[in-house]
């Protein structure tokens, strides 16, 4: 792919998945105003992850049977619809009902982007152009927090998500006259012999690989642990830092996100390493890196200088582990990128709205020191269960075998 194409993917899938983590810096100023107790404002993110669930069941697979440019682009103009319901929500159903909209359509976006690069992309450059792409998701999510909360501090939180609807137009603008014109992968398959799938079917597929990919199931639960390890840390963060002694702006607790935009380093070369077969080596050590972060963020009492740290170890590590994850699952199937991807996601959703549900009821009942514990506790038994994934994988370099899927 030229790196042209590359790049503009990269920044098509930081301000999709931007709008799914708009909320976390917000959390408070929620809670304000419509009425959410501390323990309970946790469910807006909930929200958004749900959102992100049903969008990876019934949205992201449609891209190994529609024309995935068509898809992309009608998904981008009912975001900017549901951005606009968010910032006009007058009631917690209604801002709840706009939070799931986003999940839905800022995951399918993004997701359906990265399937889309891989689809495109040679099998021995797959990894790298995953990562890049992957790299403009770390960047989108870490800047999200950022400028929501600087918004929110000039012009309240409502301007976030106006702010946000207008990005959204612009980009649409931008990918209607570049992204590629090709077939989806069904029609591809219908015009060589093969029956084209119904949706149902295409559903169904993605239960095959549910149940018989090894590989897709092992990635999987690491990914679950590992996301929820972010969500446990991101959606608590900002209640201990509102409140005395440090009482920071919505402007200061997001730009803390910043400090992990190194872990585009880590996606972009953990991409290049799973394509030479080190995709184990990476995993256990960016795991390591997953619990190590805990100790310096359970300083966050005494320290800030601990904070920065921690965030710095924590996105490096996640988004390791994310891109080799991905990079291994791709290699399953080549004309199965959007049903494979949104497998892998699922966990992703799961694991994201556990993390921020517990997170803030831990905050709750222990304080930051009881979230440091559940974050922990959580990142080593990831590694734990990386461990013991070593002798069910597959092969012993992490190789994917192909699942025989229903005929397209």
């Amino acid at each position: 792919m030229p790196r042209a194409m590359v790049l503009l993917f990269a920044i098509a899938c930081g301000v999709s998945v931007a709008n799914v983590y708009y909320a976390q810096p917000l959390l408070d100023a929620l809670a304000a105003e419509f009425g959410f107790s501390q323990a309970a404002v946790g469910v807006v993110v909930t929200a958004t992850q749900v959102g992100s669930a049903l969008a990876l069941v019934l949205v992201v697979p449609l891209g190994d049977l529609l024309d995935r440019r068509r898809l992309t682009l009608a998904q981008l103009l009912l975001l900017f619809v549901a951005l606009v319901g968010v910032g006009l929500a007058s009631s917690p159903a209604w801002l709840l009902l706009g939070m799931l909209a986003v999940g839905m359509l800022g995951t399918a976006m993004t997701q359906g982007l990265i399937s889309y690069a891989a689809a495109l992309a040679a099998p021995h450059e797959r990894g790298r152009v995953v990562g890049t792409a992957q790299a403009g998701v770390v960047i989108g999510l870490l800047l999200a927090r950022t400028l929501a909360g600087l918004i929110a501090d000039i012009a309240g939180w409502r301007m976030v998500y106006a702010v946000s609807a207008v990005l959204a137009l612009l980009m649409l603008a931008l990918l209607h006259g570049r992204l590629p014109r090709r077939p989806a992968e069904a029609a591809t398959a219908a015009a060589a012999g093969h029956v084209r799938l119904s949706y149902g079917q295409l559903l169904a597929s993605m239960a095959t690989l549910m149940l018989h990919d090894r590989v897709l199931q092992i990635r999987g639960v690491i990914a679950m642990l590992m996301f929820a390890v972010l969500n446990i840390f991101w959606s608590a963060l900002v209640l201990p830092l509102r409140a005395p002694p440090y009482s920071l702006s919505h402007a200061a607790i997001g730009a803390f996100g910043l400090i992990g935009v190194v872990g585009t380093l880590g996606a972009a070369k953990a991409g290049s390493w799973a394509d030479r077969g080190r995709g184990q080596w990476t995993s256990g050590v960016a795991l390591v890196l997953l619990a190590a972060a805990w100790l310096p963020l359970s300083l966050l009492s005494w320290r800030l200088w601990s904070l920065a740290a921690g965030v710095l170890l924590l996105d490096l590590a996640a988004q390791a582990i994310h891109v080799t994850n991905q990079s291994m699952i791709f290699r399953a199937n080549a004309t199965a990128h959007s049903r494979l991807v949104a497998c892998y996601m699922i966990f992703y959703a799961v694991g994201s709205g556990a993390g921020a549900v517990l997170s803030t009821s831990a905050f709750a009942a222990w304080g930051w020191g009881g979230v440091c514990v559940l974050g922990s506790g959580v990142s080593v038994l990831g590694l734990l269960f990386w461990g013991w994934s070593l002798r069910h994988m597959p092969r012993a370099a992490g190789e994917i075998r192909s699942v025989r899927l229903p005929a397209r």
